[in-house]
């Protein structure tokens, strides 16, 4: 045991550390040093790539985050090629290692990749874009603006202001209802008449408030029309305006609102109504469809 640590002994090892330490440990600085210049070119080549995409105008606006996202990866997988070069690892045989690596890799993240396999789904279908107002149908609805399309998820902004990390896999899955996609939304409402009210003149008063709203469309033209009549004399009438998808929410409060107040001011509150409803028309009713 003594003689493990003798004196010639001792300085061989040193000799042998100091020889390893002095070919080695260059190596890890430059493969270290190109590691960190190549991360930061990526992020860079990434900003760039998709500013340019995004300025060409010819581009959509959902394409240019992914050109970027591909640029950097692209870009970290050939510096860690290089950085494995620098280390005197044979890359030629390490492809066959990350090729089984890589299947194991894939089998264990497979909602990972079904997340990629969906997100070129969605550039390739183009469901939505960026800007557009959409609504997951799951369990727990996911709705907002869309803001951007990734590899992995999109980011969605949801109508309190909050953003929404939604995994692509999630939105390819279920049910999607784009509220941007068409250039009008219907905004329907029941007006329910006291009593002997005068139904005709109720309409006409209706149908005036819609058709002067600067937000209705004139086609489709507003209508007015009577949806049921009971035999105690108790009418209720149902509104309809087309508006564009920008316009929706401002117009189901102002214009429901005017009706009331036009109708209480009308021959002297004698068509004051009892009760006023916005009505959301289902999937099945052709009305929820703007006529060509």
């Amino acid at each position: 045991m003594g003689a493990l640590f003798a004196p010639q002994n001792l300085d061989a090892g040193a000799a042998m550390i100091w020889t390893w330490s002095a070919a080695f440990l260059p190596r890890l600085a430059a493969a270290l040093a190109i590691l960190f210049a190549g991360a930061l070119i990526a992020r860079w080549a990434s900003r760039v790539t998709a500013g340019i995409a995004r300025r060409t105008g010819r581009l959509d606006p959902t394409i240019g985050p992914i050109v970027g996202s591909c640029v950097r990866y692209a870009i970290l997988i050939l510096v860690a090629i290089v950085a494995l070069s620098q280390l005197g690892v044979q890359t030629a045989s390490l492809f066959a290692v990350l090729g089984a690596a890589g299947l194991a890799v894939g089998l264990a993240l497979q909602g990972t990749l079904s997340n990629i396999a969906a997100g070129i789904m969605l550039l390739w279908l183009r469901p939505f874009q960026v800007g557009d107002t959409i609504e997951v149908i799951t369990g727990n609805p996911i709705s907002g603006t869309v803001k951007e399309i990734g590899l992995f998820a999109c980011w969605i902004e949801n109508y309190d202001g909050a953003l929404v990390f939604a995994p692509n896999s999630t939105i390819w899955n279920f049910a999607l209802r784009n509220h941007s996609r068409n250039g009008a939304r219907l905004v329907s409402f029941s007006v329910a008449l006291p009593q002997k009210a005068d139904v005709e003149r109720a309409k006409a008063i209706l149908l005036e408030t819609l058709s002067g709203d600067s937000r209705a469309l004139a086609s489709p033209a507003p209508d007015v029309f009577v949806d049921r009549l009971d035999d105690n004399g108790e009418a209720s009438l149902v509104c309809r305006l087309w508006t564009a998808p920008a316009n929706v929410g401002e117009a189901q409060r102002s214009v429901i609102a005017e009706a009331r107040r036009r109708l209480e001011q009308a021959d002297s509150g004698a068509l004051a109504p009892r009760r006023i409803a916005r009505l959301a028309p289902p999937d099945s009713d052709p009305s929820r469809l703007m006529a060509s």
